[in-house]
Order: structure tokens, then C-alpha cells, then sequence
């Protein structure tokens, strides 16, 4: 998860934490979604043929959660190197990269599914971020404008592979899928074992090396109003750029936008953006907001910035809880609804109690949504805290 990298009793960076605590609730809400609408896990609440705006507003406002996570990741790197040699920055990202993939396989995969043979693994989010942290530490030592290069030509050129005819079949289109066009892949290992591939591994990782070279306005010598500036700017830029691109239907998405049956599908056809692999439109729209977020949020200190900030402060704890919170839930839901022992297993569904037409209506997903990030507020407060008065090794990794 971003910036885990602070020893305690370190400054922290308040509209850093403010954007992030804001992205972890937003996300919660996406995964409450994931297990308890009734319309089911694998149902598209962005098909303009199916959806309702209120459907569509709830999965599209948490397109914003990955793109800013791995931004993040990035800035919170350059600033870990700020207390660290290049080749102690480059060790920690390598292995702290490692960590991230063994939680993403064996903690998170498991909280997905249930299932302990681990027949279905799951590679998200972290997993993104855990490799694009060893491809990080590996750079690191190259001069920041090459990084910046780096990440500039993958997140600005990688959409070139819409146009391309790509190999189909074999170990090719595997390794072009796992590394480009990831779209909720499926590698079969064996018989009974298969890995799920949501994140394609370069594109995000163009995403951290941008978020690295953006840490270099946020050092403690940088002018605070250079930076705002800077963040605004850029933010607006690439609004901009979004607006035009996506207007006229030039490049940056493989599915363009159209005229739907009346404005506010018209409007939501044009926001819908491609997040598998994450296209340069939707990168442009979701890390544009946030930039003018950090802008606009680094004097802001209020109550309601203050809760953000509780969760923004540990994100990696909450991630990992938010998510045993919610299959917990699932879990008494599935037997207060009626359901019984020999409905655990949906055939050829990878996850456990979850069967079809399973949850609630929308309205009960917003509900357990509240709940759940309601009931992580008092331990993240508690973390938070113990975290800014220990300084174990191993609080870095959490």
C-alpha cells in the first residue's frame, strides 16, 4: 500500500495521508459491492445497456482508489530515499516488493476466497505495487530525469498495444497479458489451480515511476507554494488533456465513448473509462483529481480532514482488515439469509459462500459499507498512534 515507508515519530506529509485516507474508504465500498450486491461479483454495473446511474456512480467513483495507490507508493519511495543511501532505498523497495506479493498471494487471496487449497489466487492490487517496487528499486539508481523518461513513455505510449495484433494463444499471449493487457486474466496451473490476474504488471508501474519523480517536490526544502502550484497545474493539464482526448475519441482507450439513450447515460458512456489495463484516459482522469487534491488539501486541517487522516496514516493495516471485516460479515449474512452448509461451494465459482443472488440491494450494501469502516476507525486510531511511538523493524513493513 502507499507510503508505509515513515519510521515513527517522523513528519508525515497531511495531504499525502488525507488523499489516501479518502481512497482507502472509497475502496471499501467497491469490495462491499464485490460481496454483497445481489446483482452478483461478476455482473459490469458500467454496462450502458444494464446499468443505472446510481450502480454505475458507485463502482466508477472507486476507479480513482488503484491509479492514486500506486502514485502514492511512488512519492512515498522518493521521500524513503530522502533518510536512505541509494543502494539501502534500492534493498528495501526489493524486499519490501516481495512482502507485498506473499500478502497479496497467501494472505489477501485467501480472504477473497475462503478456501484454504488456494485453488484460485487472486493478484490485485498489491501484488501491482509489490512488483513495480522491485522494478523501483532496480532504477533507483538511475539519475531522476531517466525514471522520469521511463515512466513518462510507458504511461503515455503503452495504449499503442490497442492498435497491434497481439498473439492469442501460447506463452506469448500469456506473458504479453501478464505484463500489458491484463483484463481479468486466467493462467490455468493445473487442473484444479488457476491465478486471476486483474492488474497488468507495466503500466502501473509507469504510474509508481511518475509517483517517484513527483516525491521530489515533496522534500522538506521544496517551496510549499511551488508545489501547490506544480500539483494544480499538472492536475488540470491532465483533465485537460482527458477532456480533449476523450472528446473527439483520438487515443488513449480501447473503448470509445458514445451517444447513449439520454444525457446522463451519454455522460456516463463518456466517463467510462478502461481500468483493465488501466488506459491512458482513465490514468489522465483518476491521478488529474488527485493531484489537484494534494494541491488543494496540504493547509487544510479540519475534523473531517482529521478522520481521513486516521486511516490515511496506516493503510496497509486497514487494507488487509477491511478485508477479513468484510468476508466476516459475508460469512453471518450467508446463514442469517437462510442458506445452509451445502451451499458454501458455488460450482466453478472461486469463492466461498457466496452464492448466486446472495446480499443485498444497493442501498444494503451502502449500509455494510458504513459499517465496516466505521468498525476499523478506533483500531486504525489505535495503530496510528503506536506506530508514531515504536520504532520496531518490522512497523515499516506494516
Amino acid at each position: 500500500m502507499p507510503n508505509l515507508y515513515e519510521p515513527s515519530g517522523k513528519q508525515r506529509i497531511q495531504s499525502i495521508d488525507i488523499l489516501r485516507g479518502v481512497i482507502m474508504l472509497i475502496m471499501a465500498l467497491d469490495h462491499c459491492r464485490d460481496f454483497f450486491h445481489n446483482a452478483g461479483a461478476f455482473s459490469d454495473p458500467t454496462n450502458m445497456a444494464t446499468t443505472t446511474p446510481i450502480l454505475f456512480f458507485t463502482r466508477w467513483i472507486t476507479h480513482f482508489c488503484a491509479p492514486n495507490f500506486v502514485f502514492l507508493s511512488g512519492i512515498s519511495a522518493y521521500l524513503a530515499g530522502t533518510r536512505r543511501t541509494k543502494s539501502e532505498l534500492s534493498s528495501f523497495l526489493i524486499k519490501r516488493g516481495i512482502w507485498l506479493v506473499f500478502v497479496e498471494v497467501v494472505i489477501l487471496s485467501f480472504a477473497f476466497s475462503l478456501n484454504p487449497f488456494y485453488n484460485f489466487v487472486i493478484l490485485q492490487v498489491l501484488w501491482v505495487i509489490g512488483l513495480s517496487m522491485m522494478i523501483l528499486g532496480l532504477l533507483v539508481k538511475a539519475p531522476l530525469k531517466v525514471i522520469a523518461i521511463i515512466g513518462a513513455l510507458i504511461f503515455f505510449s503503452h495504449d499503442i498495444l490497442d492498435y497491434l495484433q497481439l498473439p492469442k494463444t501460447g506463452v506469448e499471449a500469456n506473458l504479453i497479458k501478464l505484463f500489458f493487457t491484463a483484463q481479468f486474466a486466467v493462467f490455468q496451473l493445473n487442473q484444479s489451480h488457476f491465478i486471476f490476474d486483474l492488474y497488468a504488471l507495466i503500466p502501473w508501474t509507469g504510474v509508481m515511476l511518475l509517483g517517484y519523480v513527483f516525491g521530489s517536490i515533496f522534500q522538506s526544502s521544496f517551496d510549499p507554494q511551488r508545489r501547490k502550484k506544480i500539483l494544480l497545474y499538472t492536475g488540470l493539464a491532465a483533465l485537460g488533456l482527458f477532456v480533449v482526448l476523450r472528446y473527439f475519441n483520438l487515443y488513449g482507450d480501447p473503448a470509445s465513448w458514445s451517444v447513449q439513450r439520454n444525457g446522463a447515460f451519454s455522460f456516463m458512456s463518456f466517463l467510462n473509462v478502461s481500468k483493465y489495463p488501466p488506459s491512458l484516459l482513465y490514468s489522465l482522469l483518476t491521478l488529474g483529481v488527485g493531484l489537484v487534491v494534494l494541491s488543494f488539501t496540504e493547509h487544510i486541517q479540519n475534523r473531517l480532514t482529521a478522520i481521513f487522516v486516521i486511516y490515511g496514516n496506516v493503510p496497509f493495516f486497514y487494507y488487509v482488515l477491511h478485508f477479513y471485516i468484510i468476508r466476516a460479515l459475508s460469512i453471518i449474512v450467508f446463514f442469517a439469509q437462510g442458506y445452509g452448509t451445502n451451499q458454501i461451494v458455488t460450482p466453478k465459482a472461486p469463492f466461498l459462500f457466496s452464492p448466486p443472488n446472495f446480499g443485498f440491494h444497493l442501498g444494503g450494501v451502502y449500509l455494510v459499507w458504513l459499517f465496516v469502516i466505521a468498525s476499523l476507525y478506533f483500531p486504525c486510531r489505535w495503530f496510528s498512534k503506536y506506530k508514531k511511538t515504536h520504532n520496531q523493524w518490522w512497523l515499516s513493513y506494516l
